[in-house]
């Protein structure tokens, strides 16, 4: 695969249809919550995603896109919700460009962005336990696993990469 260069941008108010178009499918969130949100589901994330993508500048929610400026996904670095000791990292992407390396591009980017803000802060990835592909991704940067379990009714499977390595 030739690598090709991602651009991650900040969500701005202005950006709810991106973010719903890829939260509302099924397929997408499966994973994550389990279905696509609705509408007003969808916006109160979003309202929360704007406030914390006001409280740093260098880390939050980004909207993610190919060398050719097309919108394929998001991610986020942020501080984890439960323990602000660590960041967090996530991401989703649009069917058509799974299997594609991408998760890999986004999760290189998402690292060095740590590498940037904050150096020793350990980092974690929270998946569901069947998703296999994000624990193969995550692993393949040096992420253990330290929690299984259910989380807040979902499944859930943490895995953290400690720094410094």
């Amino acid at each position: 695969m030739t690598e090709r260069p991602l651009t991650l941008t900040k969500y701005n108010p202005a950006d709810f249809d991106n973010y719903y178009e890829l939260v509302r499918s099924d397929i997408l969130m499966q994973y994550i919550t389990g279905k696509g949100l609705t509408e007003q589901e969808a916006r109160t994330k979003f309202r929360s995603i704007m406030e914390i993508n006001e409280r740093e500048e260098k880390i939050g929610y980004f909207k993610v896109y190919d060398a050719d400026g097309i919108f394929i996904g998001d991610c986020k670095l942020e501080r984890y919700q439960k323990d602000q000791t660590l960041l967090e990292i996530g991401y989703i992407l649009k069917k058509p460009f799974w299997r594609m390396g991408y998760g890999t591009m986004i999760c290189t980017e998402l690292l060095a962005l740590a590498d940037a803000v904050a150096p020793t802060v350990d980092v974690i990835g929270i998946i569901d336990p069947d998703n296999a592909a994000s624990k193969r991704l995550l692993e393949r940067f040096n992420f253990r696993r330290y929690f299984i379990g259910d989380e807040d009714d979902l499944p859930t499977e943490k895995l953290k990469l400690s720094r410094p390595f």
